[in-house]
């Protein structure tokens, strides 16, 4: 494994000298790639076009997420910037310089990249789905327009994967064999210490600022658990009923103004801090806060929607 990391220290160093001018461009695919993303734009999104997408979505984010919490723990593997100091490979104390970022210090274990993994899960629903309208054509013309749409949506699929890959190198939080597993990703379950790698992050890491408790194992298990809360609580909840299988559900203006709103809403839960001193405290409000999001996109934000609609139409009647 020495090997493959040294090697994979020289690729992160090239890639920090040589393409300095693309860190905007890489941080910003890095984001793309956040298996929070998920929860506050792909879903909201797609559930309002199509809801057995939009549910979909969400059992793949979150058994992908599972299973990367799983295999975490299974391969314990190291993040560079730690690496790097901890390493005896290298003579006389001369450790490479990996230049960190305010996102590179991730507490969790590095191996398969979580990034990597949540992203070709999720891009590869939106992608299926997308075409599985398009399969449908069946004259001459529309055959061909299918299999443009085919070549471009999965070229797009394969542009951000290695943009996501690319990226989670560049910032010195995975060594490229980890992003790589990420796509490609299959194991057993071992007995090891499930939260080695926190204090190992909290040491190495350059700004203390920098270190999110948001991004430890648990926090991930903790999110995907009030996520399938949320949306269970939603899907059985009587303002879905009223709203998403009412009249309005077939409206495109009733979809687009869900869109809108849940888009909307869910970014105003990006202001709202979780107090990080206390680790119980946190994991408690991530959940409610997580378990909020779904049930906000699947039940409240349609349900008002609707009865904006409604209270509308009996004032033009």
């Amino acid at each position: 494994m020495d090997l493959l990391h040294s090697n994979g220290v020289l690729i992160i160093q090239h890639l920090q000298r040589d393409y300095r001018a693309y860190q905007d461009f890489l941080n910003f695919m890095s984001h793309v790639g956040d298996p929070r993303n998920i929860f506050s734009i792909y879903f909201p999104l797609w559930f309002q076009l199509n809801q057995v997408v939009g549910t979909k979505m969400i059992w793949v984010a979150v058994i992908g997420d599972w299973f990367n919490l799983i295999f975490k723990w299974i391969l314990f593997g190291h993040r560079p910037y730690w690496w790097v100091q901890e390493t005896m490979i290298y003579p006389n104390q001369s450790s490479p310089c990996l230049e960190q970022f305010p996102i590179t210090c991730e507490t969790g274990p590095g191996s398969p990249s979580g990034h990597a993994m949540g992203s070709s899960c999720v891009w590869y629903v939106m992608v299926t789905a997308a075409l599985s309208y398009t399969v449908r054509w069946k004259d001459k013309s529309a055959v061909t327009l299918h299999r443009l749409t085919w070549s471009f949506l999965w070229s797009i699929f394969w542009i951000i994967q290695i943009s996501v890959c690319i990226s989670r190198v560049f910032i010195a939080t995975h060594f490229p064999h980890q992003v790589i597993l990420g796509v490609f990703a299959v194991l057993k379950l071992l007995d090891i210490d499930l939260l080695w790698s926190v204090p190992k992050a909290k040491k190495w890491c350059a700004n203390p600022d920098w270190i999110n408790i948001d991004t430890t194992p648990f926090a991930g298990l903790v999110r995907n658990l009030g996520a399938l809360f949320g949306l269970g609580l939603g899907i059985n909840s009587e303002m879905f009923i009223m709203s998403c299988k009412g009249k309005n559900s077939c409206k495109i203006s009733f979809r687009i103004l869900c869109i809108a709103a849940s888009l909307a809403t869910l970014q105003l839960y990006n202001f709202i801090k979780i107090p990080t001193h206390t680790e119980h405290l946190f994991y408690i409000l991530s959940f409610c806060k997580s378990a909020a999001m779904p049930l906000t996109v699947v039940a409240l934000v349609p349900y008002c929607v609707h009865s904006l609609m409604r209270t509308t139409e009996k004032k033009l009647n």
